[in-house]
């Protein structure tokens, strides 16, 4: 397995390459894997999301656990919404609540490809050729916007907020996904451990089947959906969602104005 990060030195530039031993060994990009022949200390970095996406691909009722439990068919082609390149935070980023939204926000961890070659009508050969590796991803979602209008439920509103895709810490390829699980904790209490192996489609069959509806392209990250266990994010709580193989992705709901300053207001008092 490779580990590939994407990082930010300390004048401001973004660097991506491949980690070993505490050092980026530098790649012109995802898009040009080619090195660049520098080599960089980690401790001089800051690590942003491991990728650039254009699109944020996010599949639901892909698992059949979680099909089971909401009794709904298992589909026949993937079903999915599309968050936007603007809603991508690395780890250790703040989520941000959205601006006149005071309800429910949800953590879904998921398992997130990353496509690494242009692909359109893939075949299945041809979709796993165009995996460049596997990431992890918390899809946020503002649950109380989905049906807020009974005429058309807003799953891309209500995932798609600035800060509502969690993606990182890295890009490991070479990643066996079948013999992994998915485990989320909230404030360090599990809420999530399920296994990869459950899904509805596999990679390749994400890869193929959604490159028949939209090009895919280099970069682009496929969220593969969650299973059970999702719930509620409190505001100033942090998600941690593990991959053994990959690692972990680690995020906290920023306290709201109105908290913070009622927090300040208790502090002065006392």
């Amino acid at each position: 397995m490779t580990t590939w990060m994407r990082l930010m030195s300390n004048d401001g530039r973004i660097v991506f390459g491949r980690v070993e031993n505490s050092y980026l060994h530098e790649y012109e990009s995802l898009h040009a894997p080619v090195p660049t022949g520098a080599v960089l200390s980690l401790r001089t970095l800051t690590p942003v999301a491991p990728c650039a996406p254009g699109k944020v691909v996010a599949l639901w009722n892909n698992f059949h656990a979680l099909a089971a439990k909401l009794e709904k068919p298992v589909p026949e082609h993937p079903l999915f919404l599309l968050k936007p390149a603007e809603s991508v935070i690395g780890s250790q980023q703040p989520i941000r609540r959205p601006a006149h939204y005071a309800g429910k926000i949800v953590f879904e961890g998921e398992l997130g490809i990353v496509i690494g070659k242009r692909c359109s009508n893939a075949s299945l050969d041809e979709a796993e050729a165009a995996i460049f590796g596997y990431t992890i991803v918390n899809d946020v979602t503002a649950a109380g916007l989905l049906n807020e209008n009974p005429h058309f439920p807003q799953w891309c509103r209500a995932k798609g907020f600035d800060t509502f895709c969690c993606i990182g810490p890295a890009i490991v390829s070479g990643f066996d996904w079948r013999s992994a699980r998915v485990v989320t904790k909230l404030d360090g209490v599990e809420r999530q451990n399920y296994p990869l192996d459950d899904m509805v489609f596999t990679p390749a069959q994400q890869v193929s089947l959604i490159s028949r509806d939209m090009t895919l392209e280099p970069g682009d990250v496929i969220a593969c959906g969650t299973s059970l266990g999702v719930g509620s994010i409190g505001d100033g709580a942090t998600v941690e969602v593990s991959i053994d193989g990959i690692g972990a992705l680690v995020n906290t709901l920023a306290v709201s104005s109105g908290e913070a300053e009622a927090a300040a207001a208790v502090e002065g008092a006392a």
